[in-house]
């Protein structure tokens, strides 16, 4: 018994110095934990708050109503949106651009900052370096502006070279089979430079030393680059990877609605457009939630599958 009291006592005091060790050193890093009450509050006011507005997709909202006067219908609104003729039209738009950009996008930034590592001259560094990110800081109207005067049928720049080359003028914008390209290409055009800075902070933390040994085993820069460089990135390419693919099908409906058209809904309509014109347009809610619904949840699908074959493949991985 007395040895049982004793024990408690033990606990009980191993359990106040852990509270005293842990408000210690909470204390000491106050000012980051004040930096991060922002970041909280952003959470969970615009990201955690809104989920309780999920059940829309349960019910058949009606917006004078509201949430509670609207009567609940299981999963009519899903069979909605799977019975919908233009369900596996943007599904299918949604995938191939998604995987068009992780074919010709995701790769750019690696590219990019493997180029400038090997650029010795500074200046010119960062004069390359400035000018590639740059363009990340317009803002998207501004670009889609550009691409649309750029695509002009009469008068874009585009159209003008070809008609100097004795071709026949393309309204780009209007033919289906050019969309994903162009969508593509500006992608590329805005983020490769700003995506390229996450990989070039790796590449500073790649241990020097591994470089002066391999120089001395008689390897080159190609092999360098191959045996030092990209293992030292791989960490880096893997967690961007999953985060890609976790986004694959969340492609940006801001830059299609600028740039599609009624004649482009065959390529270029995807599912963040659709769940668009069904909110705002048509104010269907209930379906539009629940096609928003089903895409986070295979969103979720495709991150924790990458993340799994990650770990099984190259033992890295988010979790």
């Amino acid at each position: 018994m007395k040895g049982t009291v004793v024990s408690k006592e033990v606990k009980a005091e191993r359990r106040r110095k852990r509270n005293a060790s842990l408000r210690k050193r909470l204390w000491a890093d106050k000012q980051l934990y004040l930096m991060l009450i922002p970041f909280l509050l952003f959470y969970a006011l615009f990201v955690y708050k809104p989920m309780w507005g999920l059940q829309i997709a349960f019910r058949d909202y009606n917006i004078f109503k509201g949430m509670s006067g609207s009567p609940w219908i299981g999963f009519e609104n899903f069979e909605t949106v799977f019975t919908n003729p233009y369900f596996f039209r943007t599904l299918r738009n949604t995938l191939l651009i998604s995987l068009y950009s992780l074919i010709f996008s995701f790769p750019m930034p690696i590219i990019l900052a493997l180029l400038l590592n090997e650029v010795r001259k500074k200046t010119f560094k960062s004069v390359v370096q400035t000018c590639t990110y740059l363009p990340y800081f317009i803002s998207t109207v501004v670009v889609a502006g550009m691409v649309t005067n750029f695509l002009a049928p009469s008068n874009g720049i585009v159209n003008i070279i070809i008609d100097k080359l004795g071709m026949d003028k393309v309204y780009f914008l209007s033919k289906p089979e050019y969309f994903r390209t162009i969508f593509i290409a500006q992608g590329i055009w805005q983020n490769t430079g700003y995506s390229a800075i996450v990989f070039i902070a790796a590449l500073g933390g790649i241990d020097m030393e591994l470089y002066d040994a391999a120089k001395v085993d008689g390897c080159g820069r190609w092999k360098q680059t191959l045996h030092v460089t990209l293992p030292g990135l791989l960490p880096t390419i893997v967690t961007m990877f999953i985060i890609a693919v976790g986004n694959i099908l969340n492609v940006g409906y801001e830059k299609i609605i600028l740039l599609y058209q009624p004649a482009t809904y065959e390529t270029a309509d995807v599912i963040s457009t659709y769940v668009y014109r069904l909110g705002i347009e048509q104010a269907d809610y209930g379906v539009s939630t629940a096609m928003g619904l089903f895409n986070s949840v295979v969103g979720f699908m495709f991150v924790f599958a990458a993340n799994k074959l990650s770990n099984k493949t190259s033992g890295t991985g988010l979790w």
